[in-house]
């Protein structure tokens, strides 16, 4: 995948008190993903180009300074671009908190951010086991993901997992040996479920999604499951 050098950025999002929480953000939204997941509802995000560049994206953040909490990096895949550790070191440096949306597909790229205390929250997507991860995510990322995961384990950091669900791509089963897998690998907290946006322009043609899921008590001892939208 080429990436836009210049203009990685898609669009912002100048204000949101939803993507962080008990946090004032905006979101930075970056151009280009190397997945390509069925129920995705940002295609013209993972597809399209950038239009604004990281000084331009700064400028907007100075005007945003002791207005804002936090920044959001997302996309798209934000970690893929070129320089965002330098984007990122200058964002910690206004003092604003960060979190990253990411995919995990690049664990060399959040370990660095990790080991320089760049960041304060992540929310890493699980998309599936891997039986049922290349049929939905058109990629064999897997095992980056998995390296992605025990880093946030390991290292400590406030982070959560979430996994976006249609009924046709993950059900019941599929979302207990998800929930099994998160405990073997010793995470233990929120474990959020968000459903297909019914309606939305997809990269794959998805009908209705049935709300099966919400019935089950899918929570365990270590981890609480929640439901979103």
């Amino acid at each position: 995948m080429k990436e836009n050098v210049s203009n990685p950025i898609y669009s912002i999002t100048p204000f949101t008190l939803l993507d962080y929480a008990h946090k004032s953000a905006c979101i930075l939204w970056f151009a280009g993903c190397n997945m390509r997941c069925l129920y995705c509802y940002n295609p013209e995000i993972v597809l399209g180009k950038g239009a604004i560049s990281f000084e331009k994206a700064l400028t907007f953040l100075h005007s945003r300074k002791n207005l804002l909490d936090a920044v959001v990096f997302s996309g798209g895949e934000c970690l893929l671009h070129k320089n965002c550790i330098q984007l990122i070191t200058e964002v910690k440096k206004m003092g604003f908190l960060v979190k990253i949306d990411t995919n995990g597909s690049r664990p060399e790229v959040l370990q660095q951010l990790l080991e320089k205390k760049l960041i304060d929250y992540v929310a890493l997507d699980f998309k599936a086991m891997p039986v049922h991860f290349e049929k939905i995510t058109q990629s064999n990322l897997f095992l980056p993901f998995e390296k992605s995961l025990r880093l946030l384990v390991e290292n400590g950091l406030p982070f959560e997992v979430r996994t976006t669900v249609h009924s046709d791509l993950i059900d019941k089963n599929h979302m207990q040996a998800m929930i099994q897998y998160l405990e073997q690998q010793n995470y233990q907290g929120n474990y959020y479920i968000q459903h297909f946006v019914n309606g939305a322009t997809t990269l794959e043609k998805l009908g209705y999604s049935v709300k099966e899921l919400e019935k089950e008590n899918l929570s365990t001892a270590r981890i609480k499951v929640h439901f979103r939208g």
